[in-house]
């Protein structure tokens, strides 16, 4: 099987609701003023802790940079189908662990340095390498790396794997220079049409568009990524023209505000981004699975979601949003029944101890962590509400230490099911080997055994309660009315300008 590249896409904008002279990045504290002349602004809710998303975990970081600074071997288009990118090409062997890529010739980095079959290899041997995040698991499939020729890439897997590929459209499949990472948190070097130019700590980052790029020029030659903690601040903000774009409405109630109006366009699709009241399944009360299976009943999901986010969004009751293929509606699986709940906990021998609810300082978390804990109080719960602060307290307290009992964090990450509930060492820490065995059936079949047992897993991970998903969040966006380019589905992890324009 062979896939060829067409004439050069444009890209377009896919986020979930995240330098002219590299040395020149810094962390000041001006504020960024109106766009003007060939720029754009947007505006965004999560400001990245750095800019190295192989060891530092969150979507900010690939938000940012992916497809803008950083660009893969393929990557997706809106309808989700695969396509070629740094590659022009690609085939399979008849075995189906054998890749095949044939490289552009002209790419070079931000650094000069030219891109090679040579600068692939390191980038996907370094994922298990260097990487420190969860998604390197991704790329533990991975038998061996070889440079056939400057132009020539081939990758044979241990066995053969239905995502792996599409793991390549993710962070994981970003090409680094051999010579380009020593300072990835703060000077990215990368093959895309644009570098940081600037970054304002805890106000925003400034993309340059770069000169000598291989492939097709973006339309914007400065783009400024500014970052609100408060959604009125960034609705302001869009109505002053501080900004041009709000990539992710953070205040849907606040819409009127758009609506009806021609100065401005309002998209609203879908996303990747599960907003999930995780549970901690390694520790504490939601160890127990009756406790676990109490909290999914005592939430009222449909009354959340018109209280918290204003009725946008979708109800989905499991890991898997409408844009992929092993989509089911889970939500009949635990409909709210108080009376359920207080039973279940009552016999889960759980009653009486105090739920820690810890949950970042986002907008969706915060207006949705007061109804969480009112809803699991009437049904008979204690919970402690704490609000840490995003990234940096919550990552700590949660993410990394788990000292929490339940939180709740948007999952924006393309088909993470794997990467939260796969691994018992991750923050959830569910541990369940069937689960994990329909998910190696699942990768490894045909087609159709996979859409199978990746339904069936998905099934599985709900009845057992090991999180409980609140809502999808939607891809809601705000702009002038003569930017271009906005996508209505947000199917990747990454803001990518490339496709933007001005009418």
């Amino acid at each position: 099987m062979t896939h060829k590249r067409p004439a050069r896409l444009p890209g377009t904008v896919a986020a979930a609701l995240a330098c002219l002279s590299l040395a020149a990045c810094s962390a000041g504290s001006t504020s960024v003023g109106k766009p003007t002349g060939n720029s754009l602004s947007i505006g965004l809710a999560a400001e990245p802790a750095n800019f190295d998303f192989t060891r530092t975990d969150g979507a900010a970081i690939p938000q940012a940079l992916l497809d803008n600074v950083y660009e893969t071997l393929v990557k997706l288009d809106q309808s989700g189908t695969i396509r070629p990118d740094l590659a022009t090409s690609w085939s399979l062997s008849k075995d189906r662990r054998t890749y095949t890529f044939h490289l552009v010739k002209d790419a070079t980095f931000s650094n000069g340095a030219r891109f090679t079959a040579e600068d692939a290899k390191f980038s996907v041997e370094r994922v298990g390498r260097a990487w420190t995040v969860a998604q390197k698991a991704q790329m533990s499939v991975v038998d061996r790396v070889r440079a056939v020729s400057p132009t020539e890439l081939e990758v044979t897997l241990k066995k053969p794997s239905n995502d792996w590929l599409y793991r390549m459209t993710t962070r994981v499949g970003a090409m680094f220079s051999r010579t380009g990472v020593r300072e990835l948190a703060t000077e990215p070097v990368g093959t895309g049409p644009y570098v940081v130019r600037n970054w304002n700590r805890g106000d925003s980052i400034t993309l340059a568009r770069r000169k000598g790029y291989w492939g097709r020029a973006p339309h914007f030659a400065s783009v400024t990524l500014k970052y609100f903690k408060d959604p009125t601040a960034m609705n302001n903000a869009l109505l002053t023209g501080t900004i041009n774009v709000i990539g992710q409405m953070q205040s849907p109630e606040s819409l009127y505000r758009f609506q009806n109006n021609s100065k401005y366009r309002v998209i609203e699709g879908t996303t990747n981004g599960e907003v999930v009241l995780s549970l901690n399944n390694g520790s504490g009360p939601m160890k127990n699975r009756k406790a676990r299976q109490a909290v999914r009943y005592a939430i009222d999901h449909k009354a959340l979601m018109d209280t918290c986010w204003a009725g946008r969004g979708k109800l989905i009751g499991g890991m898997v949003p409408p844009t992929d293929p092993w989509y089911q509606n889970l939500t009949g699986l635990y409909p709210y029944d108080r009376d359920k709940a207080r039973k279940l906990l009552k016999e889960s021998g759980e009653a009486g101890r105090t739920l820690r609810l810890r949950i970042p300082t986002l907008p969706y978390a915060t207006a949705c962590g007061t109804v969480v804990k009112s809803q699991l109080e009437q049904a008979g719960f204690k919970v402690e509400l704490d609000q840490l602060e995003f990234p940096a307290a919550w990552l700590t307290t949660v993410f990394k230490n788990s000292d929490y009992d339940l939180s709740i964090i948007g999952h924006v990450e393309p088909r993470d099911m794997q990467t939260v509930f796969g691994d018992k060492g991750y923050y959830t820490h569910y541990d369940n080997p069937a689960f994990r065995a329909l998910l190696k059936k699942a990768d490894q079949g045909s087609r159709e055994q996979q859409i199978t047992a990746m339904r069936a897993a998905a099934r599985l991970l709900s009845e057992d309660a090991a999180a409980d998903w609140l809502f999808l969040l939607p891809n809601l966006m705000v702009a002038d009315a003569d930017i271009t380019g906005l996508p209505v589905n947000s199917v990747s992890e990454s803001l990518d300008l490339t496709g933007l324009g001005r009418s």
